[in-house]
């Protein structure tokens, strides 16, 4: 049984969703304590839980603790299952980070699977559909393996009410490996807004203020096409389309920010990653984290990237990869771009 602290490093789900992948992928037990104490909301939150009861559908998993505010859990997995799966979280909870949790073991499991999802799609702290559909899936495609993602229906806090259907095609063999040092040149550049329910001036001014500082103008300012009664929401998206990678960043509006407020934390964030020499930024960095390890230890070859931050969330999922998978993560950080690489142990 793998035993593991919730508590360490930044403190967060990601300990939670990661161990419960590789714990259906090696078929290891898992005991976890200290869920989410770093956390203002310890333990167990909705969509924390329906990570946990996803799991175990598709491993036909026994469990303890598994309810709402439960700070400890124990996991016993049996086989991955691929198949035709639906899951829902009853709130605005990400139902991104479900597909987070039981994509690496559907990812082998010999067969494609088709998996239903209804939550929130556009959350703050969890990774939007459209950086999943952009930045990620592509990256999947490159281990040999296929992510197909569609939204149905945005769903955004508090009311939540999103879906998304993705299938999941396993590589014919051993997850390939790949080198991902330089982002090449930039092709495209665009940014978009979802914002149903709110007046039409607010993406607007978004989008305007966001237009001005990065010199973006005419298609590169789009309207996100949403339904009013899938509002009110408020998400403005920032996609930059290099040879090599695509990266996707996000603001979300908030009541507190004005729309100049919302557009200029974007640009921040844009600036900071394009200043860097970097193939992928920090978000991307900790979801190909796990992605190079599966390689890795199946294929027996290293994976290694360029980052322009290395988080503390990417520290601690590197760290409970480790835990699982016979691997080892060597990391080299620089001012212009970091060096993260995994390999065989």
């Amino acid at each position: 049984m793998i035993e593991l602290d919730g508590s360490q490093g930044e403190g967060g789900g990601q300990i939670l969703r990661t161990s419960l992948a590789l714990s259906v992928v090696t078929g290891r037990p898992l005991a976890i304590e200290k869920i989410r104490a770093g956390r203002a909301k310890p333990g167990l939150m909705r969509q924390h839980l329906a990570c946990v009861n996803a799991a175990a559908e598709i491993s036909g998993a026994q469990v303890e603790g598994a309810e709402l505010g439960s700070q400890s859990l124990r996991f016993t997995p049996g086989p991955v299952r691929a198949g035709d799966y639906r899951f829902a979280i009853a709130s605005a909870g990400s139902c991104m980070l479900v597909l987070q949790t039981v994509l690496p073991p559907l990812l082998l499991a010999g067969a494609q699977s088709r998996v239903h999802l209804s939550g929130g799609t556009h959350n703050p702290m969890a990774p939007p559909f459209h950086f999943l559909e952009r930045a990620f899936a592509p990256l999947v495609r490159r281990l040999g393996a296929d992510l197909q993602l569609m939204l149905r229906r945005c769903g955004f806090y508090p009311a939540g009410g999103g879906e998304v259907e993705a299938t999941i095609v396993p590589a014919p063999g051993a997850l390939q490996s790949f080198e991902l040092m330089t982002r090449g040149a930039l092709q495209s550049g665009y940014a978009e807004c979802l914002a149903p329910g709110l007046p039409r001036h607010v993406p607007t001014r978004e989008l305007e203020t966001l237009g001005a500082a990065m010199g973006w103008s005419g298609e590169q300012l789009r309207y996100g096409a949403v339904r009013q009664n899938e509002g009110p929401g408020n998400a403005l998206l920032a996609t930059l389309a290099y040879e090599h990678v695509t990266e996707v960043f996000t603001a979300f509006g908030e009541k507190s920010l004005s729309a100049e407020q919302v557009a200029h934390g974007l640009v921040k964030e844009l600036r900071e990653f394009q200043k860097s020499e970097a193939a992928i930024g920090p978000h991307l960095a900790d979801q190909l984290a796990l992605l190079l390890a599966l390689a890795a230890w199946q294929g027996k070859k290293a994976g290694t990237f360029t980052c322009s931050e290395v988080t503390e969330h990417t520290r601690t999922n590197c760290a409970v990869i480790e835990r699982f998978l016979p691997v080892r993560f060597t990391i080299t950080e620089s001012r212009q771009a970091s060096t993260v690489q995994v390999a065989a142990a």
